[in-house]
């Protein structure tokens, strides 16, 4: 990359921003909501608090079967 300066803009860089007849400007708000997150795959936040919920009730069952077990062994 060089530190030449390019003039291949001077024609356009002094005119007025373009406003549209035809839209109303848009809101910072409803600009916002273009970019806010989206759930790109459907259902897959409950796959995973289904599995969350599965590995907790089997980690509790281990548990419990652990204190079966240490009682019959003391």
């Amino acid at each position: 990359m060089t530190d030449e300066i390019t003039h291949e803009y001077d024609d356009i860089i002094g005119l007025p921003h373009h406003v549209s007849q035809s839209r109303r400007h848009m809101s910072n708000l409803a600009r916002a909501a273009q970019f806010s997150a989206f759930a790109a795959l459907k259902g897959y936040d409950d796959a995973i608090s289904e599995t969350a919920r599965e590995n907790e009730e089997r980690i509790k069952r281990e548990e419990e079967e652990c204190e079966y077990f240490d009682d019959i062994i003391i």
